[in-house]
């Protein structure tokens, strides 16, 4: 009695395909989702007036077990120092700041992105804008499918 190999590699073909499949439906963030912004240090109330600010589609949640995504991060602001003040005249500060999105459900992180600004005229405005920006941007093209 022989036995074919043809349906175990159909199947597992198929498996793989779906797991890939579900892989990349993990990484998207739909429109109007919700998402909660995890607390650091008061940047959180910078980067939720960002992404009002920046139109991301996106409905930020205080509670964390209502949300679909959690936005954690760190971030720094230095003032400008006595040498960049002295030598380059420029007073304004350095900031910089990183953040990552998660799914709540499946624990996948589905961004990631930083901003670093050596001169920030507005120090964490600027790094939150710019994050709040690109985040929109990934938004968009996880809805055209890119």
């Amino acid at each position: 009695m022989k036995f074919s190999r043809k349906p175990t590699l159909i199947l597992f073909t198929i498996l793989l395909l779906a797991g890939a499949v579900v892989a990349q439906n993990d990484t998207k963030i739909p429109r109007n989702s919700k998402v909660f912004i995890a607390p650091m240090d008061g940047y959180e109330v910078t980067l939720a007036a960002a992404l009002k600010k920046k139109e991301v589609p996106l409905l930020v949640v205080t509670d964390r077990t209502q949300a679909d995504f959690e936005i954690t991060g760190t971030h720094e602001k230095k003032s400008a120092g006595w040498a960049k003040i002295l030598v380059l005249g420029d007073t304004r500060s350095h900031a910089s700041a990183s953040i990552q999105v998660t799914n709540i459900k499946t624990s996948v992180v589905v961004y990631a992105d930083s901003s670093d600004r050596s001169s920030a005229n507005r120090g964490d405005k600027s790094t939150a804008e710019k994050l709040a920006k690109f985040l929109k941007d990934k938004i968009e093209k996880d809805e055209k499918g890119q």
